[in-house]
């Protein structure tokens, strides 16, 4: 009897419900509900509507009744670092608040007066990122303490969706190790640095691995759905389930989103001092392996152009009209705090190029180029960092994610690097392989 089972992956700009199966040894997938996601702004803070989310999950649960397909397990991934506090009532304590909210400016800094970046980073292993949960929750701490100490329960955003479907509070591991609290070399709670930084240290959760069974849906949702189901965990970060799928290997991975994850997996955490100068992340991943890669700019850059143009142009189109700006070579530092949420992301790169005195993008293409060009060079940064560190060349770089139908860049990728470019997840039939020009 076939088995059913819906993947459920919620990135910053959109969500879908995707359904799996094996047909004769082979993976089959379908969409089955794909949703906008975005940030809200309420009382001047920059929020996710969770509640609506998990709407939309719902909805595509509910076609399942209509095809009289009832699936046998469900897992959901997102982004990460973002989470929810429940008080005692598993109500809300706050609006679930986005990692590009302004309220983390400055707040690294006051961590690093109680405990030493060094120390950070020999314990936890994790990328130095202004957003990072444990600065969100020191934010917390100096603005209003008395949420922290009404917490009972620190769930992540897959966490809180996760207990929403089963009534089950965990902290999955691979989302966990991105708030900075989790010890690389424990796998567990840091709770020395949880404490020595004042935080409730009773709000954390046991943390279970990916393909933990939580167990099946509450009451109230078999009801409503008429069918239930299995909850087994994933990688609930999302790049911790895309790394899963890099069809190379030995290769260099950039999984391609509205983040850049470049990196390489590897069974030991590397916490050395070069590793922290060049500011890489060690992030759990399946099976105690970790991700070690570096959390650069992505296709956001490219999200807002388009936004900022009033959606006039898809993003094929932009990629076709930076195709026809071929000889614009501007670039700007796509990892500059300048471009993490500004009001105009366009105003915002015509600034950088004139300050840094470069010309100026002044049509759609040209700007479009200038993104693509300048997340190209981060990338190329980001790989020659890499290969000092292992102290070896890769000659192949795998490019993931929604990204890698974008050949323009995957193009620009080989010709920074020099490197043999695979585009796509499947090894047998890659969407593009490419050689550097």
């Amino acid at each position: 009897m076939t088995k059913y089972s819906v993947a459920v992956d919620i990135g910053a700009s959109g969500g879908r419900l995707i359904l799996g199966y094996l047909e004769n040894g082979i993976l089959k997938l379908s969409e089955i509900n794909r949703f906008e996601n975005k940030m809200v702004k309420k009382d001047k803070t920059f929020c996710w509507e969770l509640d609506q989310l998990f709407q939309e999950i719902k909805n595509g649960l509910k076609l399942f009744s209509e095809i009289e397909m009832k699936p046998d397990s469900i897992g959901i991934d997102t982004w990460a670092v973002d989470f929810l506090l429940l008080d005692e009532e598993d109500c809300p304590l706050t609006e679930a608040v986005s990692y590009r909210d302004p309220r983390t400016d400055g707040v690294m800094e006051e961590v690093f007066k109680l405990v030493s970046k060094e120390r950070l980073y020999l314990e936890t292993g994790i990328q130095f990122q202004k957003f990072n949960t444990i600065y969100q929750l020191f934010s917390i701490k100096q603005s209003n303490p008395e949420i922290l100490e009404k917490a009972k329960s620190f769930l992540m955003i897959p966490d809180y969706f996760h207990f929403l479907l089963t009534g089950k509070k965990v902290n999955e591991y691979t989302n966990s190790t991105s708030t900075q609290l989790v010890n690389a070399f424990t796998k567990k709670w840091d709770y020395q640095l949880i404490d020595l930084l004042g935080l409730n240290n009773k709000m954390f959760k046991e943390i279970q691995l990916p393909k933990t069974i939580l167990g099946t849906l509450a009451p109230e949702l078999v009801s409503e759905l008429g069918y239930d189901m299995k909850v087994i965990l994933p990688a609930t970060h999302d790049t911790g389930s895309a790394v899963l799928s890099v069809p190379e290997e030995d290769a260099i991975y950039i999984s391609s989103g509205t983040w850049s994850l470049i990196g390489v997996e590897n069974d030991d955490p590397i916490c050395t001092e070069m590793a922290m100068d060049c500011n890489f992340s060690n992030e759990g991943g399946m099976d105690y392996h970790f991700r070690f890669l570096k959390n650069c700019m992505g296709l956001w850059m490219i999200q807002e152009v388009k936004r900022n143009y009033n959606d006039k142009y898809s993003f094929a189109e932009l990629v076709e009209l930076a195709r026809e700006a071929k000889d614009f070579s501007g670039i700007v530092n796509v990892n500059d705090d300048c471009f993490l949420k500004p009001d105009n992301m366009i105003e915002e790169i015509m600034n950088y190029c004139m300050k840094t005195k470069q010309a100026i993008p002044t049509v759609p293409g040209e700007v479009a180029k200038c993104v693509f060009n300048s997340l190209a060079a981060s990338y190329k940064t980001a790989v020659a960092e890499i290969e000092g560190i292992f102290e070896k060349r890769f000659d192949k770089l795998s490019v993931i994610g929604g990204g890698c139908q974008n050949e323009l860049l995957n193009q620009l990728i080989a010709d920074v690097t020099k490197k043999e470019v695979y585009a796509g997840q499947s090894k047998q039939q890659p969407l593009a392989t490419l050689l550097h020009n």
